[in-house]
């Protein structure tokens, strides 16, 4: 596997009590279109496009829910890892 085919996945739980509403998923937006990867978002049996707004808030992930947070090409790791760290302090809002 080269770089370019480099891939990467954790899950998050959504910690910030509105959970993954228009803000939280438009920061999110805006971290995950800083790599060069193609970022995935899976609740359940549903997935998302990590840089489509629209699509992550039809995740519906409210707060509580676990992510899968998956991403390839040749910066997925650091990718999953910024994404996996906004999840984690919330997006910056209160918990």
């Amino acid at each position: 596997m080269n770089a370019d085919e480099a891939a990467s996945s954790r899950t998050a739980e959504i910690r910030n009590l509105r959970g993954l509403h228009a803000r939280a998923a438009a920061r999110f937006v805006k971290c995950a279109s800083q790599f060069r990867a193609e970022v995935t978002v899976r609740k359940d049996n549903l997935s998302a496009d990590g840089k489509s707004m629209l699509g992550l808030m039809a995740l519906s992930a409210s707060i509580g829910t676990v992510v899968l947070i998956e991403a390839s090409g040749p910066e997925a790791a650091a990718a999953v890892a910024a994404l996996g760290q906004l999840i984690d302090e919330g997006f910056g809002e209160e918990r």
